[in-house]
C-alpha cells in the first residue's frame, strides 16, 4: 500500500487571493453541484464540458466559433502530441499555447499518459517513467513525472494533470494494484517537481492529481484517500470509459466522490455521451472532456434535444427542417438537415465543420441547462425526463 505521508502538500502553490473553485450550490434532489472555477484567463461556470484541442486546435473549428457559437469557456490540449509537434521550443518562443493558438480563455492539459500507454508495442514502462517511440517518425523519447511537469509548464496550461498510468477497464486486480502503486509513486514525484518550479508565463497554474484503481472499489477508495492528502486545488478521475460497462463507471464515480473534498472541483476524464455526462453530474462531477462531439460529427452523427441523427441515412435527403430547432448555435438555424445530408454525401469538408460546431454547442448547452436545474433544485427530475430523448435514434 502506498503511503500518502510521503507526499508534500500542494497547498503552498495555491493562489493567495482567490481559490480556484467556489461551490455555489448543491442540488437538493441529487449530488449535482454548481460552482465557479477562477483562473487568470477567466472564470468557468460548472458543470462544464471542455472541447478537446489535442494539437492546440479543436478539429475543424475556428477560435472565433469556439467563443461565439460554441461558447467554450475552456478547452483541452494534449501533452504528448504538443510535445512531439510543434514541440516545446516553438511553444516557448510563442509565449505558451495561449499565444500560439490565439485562444485567450483557460486551457487544461492532460499528462499524455493515456496516449503513451496506448502505444502498445512501442513503449516500455518502468518505475522511472515510460520510454516510447513517436507515432510520427519512430524517434525514441522518455517521459518521467518530472519531465511531464516541465512540459506542461512550458505549454502553459491553466490546469495541469499529473502523470499516471491508465489501465484498461478489463485489467485484472493484480495488474490494477501494480498500476496504482506506480501511479501513486509517480504522483509523489509530480508534486515535488511542481513545487520546485515556477509558472513560465506569469499566470497561475494548478496541478490536479488523478484517481485511478480500475473497476475495483477498494483500489478506488485507496487512491481517492491518497490524492486527497495532497491538498490539491482540484482532482481528476481517470481510467473510466475504457471498456467497462457504464453502470460500473457510475459505481466507481460514487465510490470516489464520497471521499474527494466537496470544496474542490472533480474532473471526469474522457467522458462521454450526453447521458454519461448527465449521470456523472448527478453523482457530483464538475468537469468533462471527450472527443465524441467532434469525432462523431466528422462521421455524420449529431446530438440533438430530440435524439441522435445520422446524416448518412437517406431519410434526411428531403428534410428541410432546421438542424436542431431547439439549438443555440448559428449553424442550427442556418442549415437544414437535407443540406447537411447532401454535404456528407458529397464529402464536402463543410459537412464535418457544421456537425462539429453543432455537437460542441449542444454539449455546452447541455451542461448550461443542467446548471440551471441544479440551481433550481430539480436536477434529478429534469435529468430523468430528458434522458429518453437523448438516447432516441431519429
Amino acid at each position: 500500500m502506498t503511503n500518502a505521508t510521503q507526499i508534500p502538500s500542494l497547498r503552498g502553490t495555491w493562489r493567495k487571493d482567490v481559490p480556484l473553485f467556489r461551490l455555489e450550490h448543491s442540488d437538493e434532489t441529487s449530488h449535482a453541484r454548481a460552482g465557479v472555477l477562477h483562473t487568470d484567463h477567466g472564470d468557468i461556470l460548472t458543470p462544464i464540458f471542455m472541447p478537446v484541442g489535442t494539437l492546440g486546435s479543436v478539429k475543424g473549428v475556428h477560435q472565433y466559433e469556439l467563443l461565439q457559437d460554441i461558447k467554450a469557456q475552456i478547452i483541452l490540449g494534449n501533452t504528448y502530441h504538443l510535445y512531439l509537434r510543434p514541440g516545446l521550443p516553438i511553444l516557448e518562443a510563442a509565449g505558451g499555447l495561449h499565444k500560439f493558438n490565439g485562444f485567450d480563455r483557460p486551457m487544461l492539459t492532460d499528462s499524455g499518459g493515456f496516449q503513451v500507454f496506448s502505444l502498445t508495442g512501442i513503449r516500455k514502462i518502468t518505475e522511472d517513467g515510460c520510454e516510447f517511440r513517436s507515432h510520427i517518425d519512430g524517434s525514441k523519447h522518455f517521459f518521467s513525472p518530472e519531465k511531464v511537469m516541465d512540459i506542461e509548464r512550458s505549454i502553459g496550461a491553466d490546469i495541469m494533470m499529473a502523470f499516471d498510468e491508465c489501465p484498461p477497464g478489463t485489467a485484472s486486480y493484480d495488474y490494477a494494484r501494480k498500476s496504482l502503486t506506480l501511479t501513486h509513486n509517480w504522483l509523489r514525484r509530480c508534486v515535488q517537481r511542481f513545487n520546485e518550479t515556477e509558472e513560465r508565463y506569469g499566470y497561475h497554474q494548478s496541478l490536479f492529481p488523478i484517481v485511478q484503481g480500475c473497476v475495483y472499489p477498494e483500489l478506488r477508495k485507496e487512491s481517492a484517500k491518497f490524492v486527497t492528502d495532497i491538498e490539491a486545488e482540484g482532482y481528476a478521475i481517470g481510467g473510466l470509459a475504457v471498456g467497462e460497462p457504464a453502470e460500473v463507471m457510475y459505481d466507481m464515480i460514487e465510490v470516489v466522490n464520497e471521499i474527494l473534498p466537496k470544496d474542490r472541483p472533480r474532473y471526469l476524464m474522457g467522458v462521454g455521451t450526453p447521458v454519461n455526462i448527465l449521470e456523472a453530474i448527478e453523482r457530483g462531477v464538475d468537469m468533462f472532456d471527450c472527443v465524441m462531439p467532434t469525432r462523431n460529427g466528422r462521421n455524420g452523427q449529431i446530438f440533438t434535444w430530440q435524439g441522435i441523427i445520422n446524416f448518412r441515412n437517406a431519410k434526411w435527403a428531403n428534410d428541410f427542417s432546421p438542424l436542431d430547432a431547439e439549438g443555440t448555435s448559428r449553424v442550427d438555424h442556418i442549415y437544414t438537415r437535407a443540406y447537411v445530408h447532401h454535404l456528407f454525401k458529397a464529402r464536402e469538408l463543410l459537412a464535418m465543420q457544421i456537425a462539429s460546431i453543432h455537437n460542441l454547442a449542444f454539449y455546452l448547452e447541455l451542461v448550461r441547462v443542467a446548471r440551471e436545474h441544479i440551481l433550481n433544485n430539480d436536477y434529478a427530475q429534469w435529468k430523468a425526463s430528458i434522458v429518453p430523448y437523448l438516447t432516441n435514434r431519429l
